[in-house]
């Protein structure tokens, strides 16, 4: 495996699902080990490391929306999920050596600093991993939004999108058997085509800031470090395809 790294700084996007392993919700207590070991060995190689996690594992806005819950009450209650998994993560990264920081978008001081985008540079500056919770701060918008924002900010090298495909696909692989893995793509083939892998929000946001998506498969043990190594992992989305 490559060990040299093609990004000087990357943000991860990791949705609620991945930590739920497999049990149907929840956090499995083997994935985080796992997990914080590979960021742990991306961050050893001297790449500035971020995250945004999502709240699918706990609950989802649009599910509680669909439980009777105001559109949104629910956005907030995902948003206080995100929080729940940022400090899970902390914690096993941690435990791993790592100095990290939780930053969120919603204050509240006893468990994690407000996020303010120079403070969140200067962590990144001095080797912490940084973990951005509670999305955006506002209803409305999803941890997608949310991590092109924060990449966006930060002047990420690249958004590292783990899924649990191995990468961008024509259709919804695991509904449509006929679905063909698109190994390069541009910005503008996602949008025409409204392909589920990422809203249009956060799409665009990477598409103005000019910073290219890789979409692999995180579930498969040491992807992210052959994507930051530049291994023929995913498909990648940028400018040109």
């Amino acid at each position: 495996m490559a060990s040299t790294p093609v990004y000087r700084r990357i943000l991860l996007k990791l949705s609620g699902e991945v930590l739920m392993g497999s049990q149907p919700f929840g956090i499995a207590p083997e994935v985080l080990p796992q997990l914080a070991q590979e960021l742990a060995e991306v961050r050893a190689l001297g790449v500035d490391v971020a995250i945004v996690i999502g709240g699918g594992n706990i609950i989802r806005g649009i599910a509680a929306t669909e439980q009777g819950l105001e559109r949104v009450t629910g956005d907030y209650m995902g948003m206080l999920a995100t929080v729940i998994n940022a400090l899970a993560l902390q914690d096993a990264l941690e435990k791993k050596g790592c100095q990290t920081r939780v930053l969120t978008a919603i204050e509240m001081r006893q468990v994690a600093e407000p996020f303010i985008r120079r403070r969140a540079i200067r962590h990144l500056e001095k080797g912490r991993v940084v973990i951005f919770a509670a999305g955006t701060g506002n209803p409305f918008f999803t941890t997608d939004s949310a991590a092109a924002l924060r990449a966006s900010e930060i002047y990420a090298d690249a958004l590292l999108k783990g899924t649990k495909v191995d990468g961008l696909y024509t259709a919804d692989p695991v509904r449509d058997v006929g679905a063909c893995l698109v190994k390069q793509a541009t910005y503008q083939y996602l949008l025409e085509r409204g392909l589920s892998i990422m809203d249009a929000a956060a799409v665009s946001l990477c598409q103005n800031a000019k910073i290219p998506i890789r979409i692999f498969n995180i579930r498969v043990a040491g992807n992210i470090k052959r994507v930051v190594s530049g291994e023929d992992v995913g498909s990648t989305v940028s400018e040109a395809s």
